[in-house]
């Protein structure tokens, strides 16, 4: 169909009613709500960053009032700085988020390209025990868990923790990837056999079109490894191995009447999982966008 019948069968909205065919009325409600919900997660969020940079007497006295160069103080940060080590723990815990989030789409992917192309003997079974994990919690194993990781030598350490949440994220990564991958079609993947494509060439020519999956996983499994506080007890509690919320936790229990250290503590802990799950979500939505266009 060209430009111009296109443009002579398109119909214009009716009277009344949005692009979408839904009422106006319905539109403004959905949306009032969702404006209303996101202005409701992210108000606590900006009192607390807002009040980490404010005096105590003002934090009490004026909590939701954005602080003024009279109220202005930097003395949690100061707070922080002087006795805990914020920056290592931060460092700590990009390391293992980042790791584990590449382990799990690496070792996810493959294992998804797999399943979704080869049909092998016990593959339907292969599946149905890789989706248990889904529904077993991995805190159940923390006895044999801590158990291997000592026989290994990677107690206290942070390779422990990256295994453990690469574990534990990859059932679903592998659930959701070879739902993904098993609705494309076959005949680009014959095309590229016909091509002289080896099979590792076909799984990377995989990999750009299942970009909405991909970005998916990543956001999912972002939160609970940056905000867990089980394992990094468990397997990591040394100095020099804690991530940031155990070291914020800890460092709570010996500050926690001051407010100012305290608001700082919860501030630094938040915002880097916040800017990375924007950076993750941004990639799903234009992942989701790029496969509408297509």
């Amino acid at each position: 169909m060209n430009t111009d019948a296109r443009l002579l069968t398109a119909q214009p909205a009716a009277p009344g009613r949005g692009r979408a065919g839904r009422p106006w009325g319905m539109l403004i409600a959905s949306h009032t709500f969702l404006i209303f919900y996101c202005l409701l997660s992210v108000f606590p969020v900006l009192v607390v960053v807002l009040n980490s940079v404010k005096k105590p007497l003002s934090i009490f006295q004026a909590p939701f009032v954005p602080p003024t160069l009279s109220t202005f103080t930097l003395e949690g940060y100061q707070t922080l700085a002087q006795n805990a080590n914020f920056g290592l723990y931060t460092f700590n815990s990009l390391t293992v988020t980042l790791g584990s989030l590449l382990l799990i789409l690496l070792a996810g992917s493959a294992a998804a390209f797999a399943l979704s192309e080869y049909q092998f003997r016990f593959s339907t079974l292969l599946s149905l025990y890789l989706s248990l994990g889904i529904m077993v919690p991995i805190r159940l194993g923390t006895p044999g868990i801590l158990e291997l990781a000592k026989s290994l030598h990677i107690n206290n350490t942070l390779w422990a923790l990256i295994a453990v949440y690469t574990a534990q994220g990859l059932p679903l990564a592998i659930f959701v990837l070879t739902a993904f991958m098993r609705q494309l079609p076959r005949d680009l993947k014959e095309a590229a056999r016909l091509d002289g494509a080896s099979e590792y060439r076909i799984y990377l020519l995989v990999l750009p079109l299942i970009r909405p999956a991909i970005g998916a996983i990543l956001a999912i499994s972002l939160i609970p490894v940056w905000n867990d506080l089980w394992f990094p007890l468990v397997l990591a509690n040394g100095e020099r191995t804690k991530t940031l919320v155990l070291g914020a936790s800890m460092f709570l229990g010996q500050f926690v009447n001051d407010y100012n250290a305290v608001l700082a503590a919860l501030t630094l802990a938040i915002l880097p999982a916040i800017l990375l799950y924007i950076l993750f979500s941004r990639q799903l939505i234009r992942g989701l966008t790029d496969g509408a266009i297509k």
